[in-house]
């Protein structure tokens, strides 16, 4: 049954994010099925970049006219996707009109804060709960991010994936010759350059090769400064993006406070193995063996270990069709279904559940 679903967002273009590319493909299909879909996002709002990350738009005192946008909209339902100040403007109004939301938690907000203020990420996790509280449902991406919310105090929590677009991200995709004829092996990372990421670790790792980052953000000057030896090729999407993985022999993800990673199933489906720490993102997609998520795969995708250059040198060791296989599984009209089930589940329970203060 079509509904109509409003989507409140501090994370949207021109943001490139793994949030951002989730959030338009999860739109997009969910149009194509007949939803009708409001968008509340931080272009409809006077914004000031974010301190220390200028890419990211924050929505100045967004709560009167977040307000009225939704009421002029009438929604069946709201989902907030973000804890910025559209977020937190929408779930004002949705508890004032006893208007069931759900929530998702993209983003470990605790432990970017952390990096960025020397404060304990433990400082900031009630302010996630508050924030989460209310929510019919909160959505997240993987098995252990879901346990670690619930064990938080955080829920009830749903399943909500991610997914590639196959077209572009698969095993035949053409390799770029400059990056393919560096010495190798050829190591890559694709994403935001920033602290949290954990790109020191990447780029003062041992393991012989050439590492290439692809990404802008707020630490790529002092990077390039620090890391003469390296490849930054600067942003890059579409085909750009796809030669890039292909060139790569290893995908090295060296953040330990993502909750996914959607660029390590990008790279898997190209046919490059992923290395990373054994934490939340590659746990769950690459496996604390390397054979998946849940070790079904005969055959090893990657690797993860808590010295990156062990990681590294186990990835290397799988095969590219096993990896692509793998990473063709990916899929954004099954994360799509999940997202549809959570509010469906929602809109069936109605309103009777009353709402956390």
């Amino acid at each position: 049954m079509p509904r109509r679903i409003l989507l409140a967002t501090d994370a949207w273009t021109p943001q490139v994010n793994g949030v951002v590319r989730t959030l338009q493909e999860t739109v997009a299909r969910l149009r194509a099925r007949g939803h009708v879909v409001e968008l509340v996002t931080p272009d409809l709002f006077v914004n000031m970049p974010m301190p220390f990350y200028g890419e990211i738009r924050l929505a100045m005192a967004p709560g009167a006219r977040a307000a009225r946008l939704i009421e002029a909209f009438r929604p069946d339902l709201v989902h907030i996707a973000t804890e910025g100040p559209i977020g937190w403007a929408a779930r004002r109004w949705c508890r004032r009109n006893a208007m069931p939301f759900t929530t998702a938690f993209h983003t470990r907000f605790p432990d970017y804060a952390a990096v960025r203020t020397g404060l304990s990420a433990e400082r900031f996790w009630p302010i996630m709960r508050h924030f989460h509280a209310p929510s019919r449902a909160v959505l997240a991406a993987t098995p252990s991010l879901r346990a670690e919310l619930a064990a938080r105090g955080i829920g009830p929590v749903a399943p909500w994936s991610r997914g590639i677009d196959s077209d572009l991200f698969q095993g035949a995709a053409a390799p770029d010759p400059r990056l393919r004829a560096l010495p190798g092996p050829v190591l890559l990372y694709v994403g935001r350059v920033a602290p949290e990421k954990g790109l020191d670790d990447f780029l003062g790792s041992r393991h012989p090769g050439t590492r290439i980052v692809v990404g802008d953000g707020p630490a790529l000057a002092g990077l390039k400064a620090r890391y003469p030896a390296a490849v930054f090729t600067g942003r890059l999407t579409g085909p750009a993006l796809a030669s890039a993985y292909a060139a790569a022999d290893c995908f090295v993800f060296p953040s330990r406070s993502d909750t996914f990673g959607l660029v390590m199933v990008e790279a898997l489906a190209c046919g490059v193995p992923v290395a990373g720490y054994p934490v939340q993102g590659p746990i769950d997609i690459v496996g604390p063996r390397g054979r998946g998520g849940e070790s079904r795969l005969s055959r090893t995708i990657g690797a993860v270990d808590d010295d990156l250059d062990n990681a590294i040198a186990h990835a290397l060791l799988a095969g590219r069709a096993d990896c692509a296989a793998y990473g063709a599984g990916f899929s954004w009209d099954a994360a799509t279904d999940q997202f549809v089930a959570a509010l469906g589940a929602v809109l069936e329970d109605g309103r009777s559940s009353p709402l956390a203060a």
